[in-house]
């Protein structure tokens, strides 16, 4: 027993063979090239709070899209599949961790036994005995236990790649979340943007009518020719045409937000509205924060931990095995003594396995290990200068649209006056109806151009968002005490409700 304490305490103190992670540098530059305070960039302060919580859409001050996100997390199917795979990985810990204890198992057996005998008689003659039949009945109850000792680390090693996993496993689905509300919000937009298209369309349709009636009126009176009744007609129904097709896009939006938020389109209506006209001012910091605020990029890391670990699982098997074993058994007749001192069989065993030849089966596993970690060091290395990519992109895009929307609408109004003084002239008899035609469809072009700048400045507003992180901070991820402990556990897509 004395030796079996020594193993017990040695196995716990044991060391754990294989490299210690420490997180590898990543490629990030001091400050975004594109960041200009004068431009609207503002850091982040105590008004942004909903911001910090993730609730980012709020900046937005739109009630319908409020209300659209908050069913994000609540019917998202996509979203729920991200949520059990995180379940999933955290129940892999624990099969993992399992290993550290000893296993066990307990049986019952019952068997029946007899031989025969007794007397009989040869052709009449004497009777020739046998020994009389004896039937024995016998019980047993056999206990066993056997239990690894992880005195090289395998096994924690192993549980420490498993909580690396689950821990990005939790990330991807932050990063789910939030690819889903950028997506909603996107959409939505885009809808407000057909919206404002139609009711522009609308307004020229009305303003095409009325054109109409004075054209048909001037050629009653024989005062125009039939060329330009037929261009008013032609006008109106190519704005009406434009009017349809931006219907059919804005059902097509309808439908998909329906499906963002888990609900068949059939049960999702959203009363018109209009774009909004202004772009909320975006917290903006440095770029170091990407890697506390990108879900993509934690994600990243923490496999970065899961396959360094993975090496030392490797090496840890070329050295050997070693295992405790006891049996407890008893054996006899009655059941109802059978737990006797005198029916105690007992053993106890350990024994030690070491692979002496494998043909390099080991070395090549740890040689996969570490090329497996070399490429998880590249890919979270990759992964943060793309996210300094899109939000220098996000940026740039923000800062070259907010100038092409202040001289969009200068064209605008220089095309509306022109076509305003084409068709002045044409009343009064001054200029065809061709020049008020060229001039009216100018006007239209300008101002659906404009709309479509502030649908880009509002949908890469949302693309920033995302790119930051969406609020979102790697104090989130759970810890590595949670994820290994057996109580009761919040999963991260219900975690938001605590705040």
């Amino acid at each position: 027993m004395q030796c079996a304490s020594a193993l017990c305490l040695l196995s716990l103190t044991s060391c754990m063979i294989g490299p210690d992670y420490h997180r590898p540098s990543a490629i990030i530059s001091s400050k975004f090239k594109e960041l200009q305070p004068a431009a609207g960039w503002i850091k982040a302060n105590p008004a942004m709070a909903s911001f910090e919580k993730g609730e980012w859409w709020t900046i937005y001050n739109d009630p319908v899209l409020n209300q659209l996100e908050e069913q994000i997390d609540i019917s998202n199917q996509n979203l729920k599949q991200a949520e059990a795979s995180y379940r999933y990985a955290r129940a892999l810990i624990d099969q993992t961790r399992a290993g550290f204890f000893p296993t066990m198992n307990i049986g019952t057996s019952f068997n029946r036994q007899g031989n025969g005998g007794g007397a009989r008689s040869i052709n009449g003659g004497s009777n020739i005995s046998y020994p009389m039949s004896q039937t024995q009945n016998t019980y047993a109850l056999q206990t066993a236990a056997s239990w690894d000792l992880d005195l090289w680390g395998k096994i924690r090693r192993n549980t420490q790649s498993q909580v690396a996993a689950a821990q990005a496993s939790a990330a991807d689905l932050a990063n789910a979340r939030l690819s889903y509300q950028s997506q909603l919000a996107q959409t939505y937009f885009n809808l407000r943007y057909q919206d404002s298209l139609i009711d522009l369309l609308q307004k020229n349709v009305d303003f095409y009518e009325a054109s109409l009636r004075v054209t048909q009126n001037q050629h009653n009176a024989g005062t125009i020719e039939p060329t330009a009744l037929l261009q008013a007609k032609t006008q109106l129904q190519q704005t009406k045409a434009q009017l349809t097709q931006a219907g059919i896009a804005r059902a097509q939006y309808e439908h998909a937000i329906a499906i963002l938020i888990g609900k068949p389109p059939a049960e999702l209506t959203i009363p018109r509205g209009s774009l909004s006209s202004t772009v909320p001012a975006i917290p903006v910091m440095l770029p170091s924060t990407l890697l506390q605020r990108r879900p993509d990029i934690a994600s990243a890391e923490r496999a970065m931990e899961e396959k360094n670990a993975q090496i030392g699982a490797a090496m840890a098997a070329f050295f050997p095995d070693v295992t405790l074993s006891a049996n407890l058994s008893y054996s006899g007749n009655p059941v109802g003594s059978l737990v006797q001192v005198a029916n105690r069989i007992w053993s106890l065993g350990a024994s030690a396995s070491e692979n002496l030849f494998d043909g390099g089966v080991r070395t090549s596993v740890v040689k996969q290990a570490e090329a497996q970690y070399d490429m998880a060091v590249a890919q979270y290395r990759q992964t943060v200068l793309e996210a300094l990519q899109g939000v220098e992109d996000q940026l740039s895009n923000l800062r070259i649209l907010e100038q092409q929307a202040i001289e969009q609408s200068k064209a605008v109004e220089l095309a509306n006056q022109t076509a305003e003084i084409a068709l002045n002239q044409y009343k009064a008899g001054t200029q065809d109806y061709t020049t008020v035609v060229t001039q009216q469809v100018t006007s239209l072009s300008n101002q659906q151009t404009l709309i479509g700048v502030q649908q880009q400045r509002m949908v890469d507003s949302v693309l920033l968002i995302q790119n930051l992180g969406g609020g979102w901070n790697a104090d989130r991820l759970p810890s590595r005490s949670s994820l290994t402990s057996n109580l009761p556990f919040v999963p991260p897509i219900l975690q938001k409700n605590k705040n």
